[in-house]
């Protein structure tokens, strides 16, 4: 994808540094970039960063796909994270004031309730909807490959014997969870699960396992669903995630090689070490 000439690409950003070092890699490539930046979400260092630059509100699909058609953009991605908790919040739809086409798009999923509100139905209702109007989503790792993280020991620490079948058995319960689309995380100890990821977020699951296990020295495994869709909900790491775990008490990390986005991985290692974590990244042949 990213091989080809310069040319118009449209950027659907949410929140976290993903979307930053999305446009920074499609800027270094020549690529002018367009994008839609989802208010609550997006973080504004973004305007610096695109030839266009405009706040969108979450429930605005008509407005977001005028705005690419405005542009004459037919390749777009997708990077950051929708926090899914705010469409629990009392009203919050009518604060958003959706569109005609966002009611149109998602009245099976809000209204008749005759279609789930799982991730990959909603991330992939929107993307069909811009693909009905001439606009296709591509994954944002298409564009910066290098996000992935290759299979091995990323830290100076490495697993124990004991944590290694923590990040066996983890690993089979999280595949599960991301099977039925529940959440891509799981945190367990001596093979007992502590906690699983919901709609809370990876963050919130680990300080979860934290209250529940005092004591520390747990492990958590994250891994990409088995019907893993490259354009949306990849799971990614950051200096952010490293905080999170020591403040927590965890001891390792388990992430799955080739489909795990690490950000700033530099840094992430550096603050993994300084907090003495071991972080592997693991596949499925290499699990054992």
């Amino acid at each position: 994808m990213s091989g080809g000439g310069p040319t118009k690409i449209g950027l659907l950003a949410g929140w976290g540094r993903y979307p930053i070092v999305v446009a920074q890699a499609l800027r270094s490539q020549g690529h002018r970039v367009y994008c839609l930046a989802i208010k609550d979400h997006a973080d504004t260092a973004l305007r610096e960063l695109c030839d266009d630059w405009q706040p969108q509100g979450i429930a605005k699909l008509g407005a977001a796909i005028r705005y690419f058609h405005r542009h004459r953009v037919t390749q777009a991605t997708m990077a950051g994270k929708f926090h899914k908790t705010l469409i629990f919040r009392k009203y919050h739809w009518l604060k958003h004031l959706p569109d005609w086409k966002f009611l149109l798009t998602f009245y099976p999923h809000w209204i008749t309730q005759t279609k789930d509100r799982t991730d990959d139905t909603l991330l992939g209702t929107i993307v069909s909807a811009f693909a009905q109007e001439g606009i296709d989503f591509a994954p944002a790792t298409d564009y910066a490959p290098e996000l992935l993280v290759s299979q091995g020991n990323l830290t100076k620490r490495t697993p124990t014997s004991a944590q290694w079948k923590d990040i066996q058995f983890g690993w089979r319960l999280a595949k599960e969870l991301g099977r039925v689309d529940v959440g891509q995380s799981v945190a367990v100890k001596g093979q007992a699960v502590l906690a699983v990821e919901a709609v809370e977020g990876t963050d919130e699951c680990i300080r979860r396992a934290g209250q529940l296990c005092p004591a520390g020295g747990f492990t958590v495994v994250k891994v990409a669903k088995p019907q893993q869709d490259m354009r949306f909900d990849v799971p990614t790491i950051g200096v952010g995630t490293i905080q999170t775990l020591a403040e927590a008490g965890a001891s390792t990390l388990a992430i799955e090689a080739g489909k795990t986005i690490v950000l700033d991985q530099d840094e992430v290692i550096r603050a993994a070490d300084q907090y003495r974590l071991a972080i592997v990244a693991v596949d499925e042949q290499h699990l054992g």
